[in-house]
């Protein structure tokens, strides 16, 4: 049970990293000014991002195993 626990503590971690780099580089590649960022877009790669971090952790985290 508390490996479960790091585990989805590493997991988490990673995801919300994953999701802050993906929509940093669509914020970077999409708009000159702020006000012409697309948010449903940077959401929605954030979003990928994140899913894609939690799937990719199914095969193993480092950082959780012992």
């Amino acid at each position: 049970m508390n490996h479960m626990k790091e585990w989805l503590k590493a997991a988490g971690i990673r995801a919300v990293r994953t999701f802050a780099e993906s929509a940093l580089a669509y914020i970077g590649t999409s708009a000159a000014v702020l006000g012409d960022v697309n948010w449903l877009g940077v959401l929605s790669a954030g979003a990928f991002g994140a899913v894609s971090a939690l799937l990719l952790a199914l095969t193993g985290l480092p950082e959780a195993e012992k």
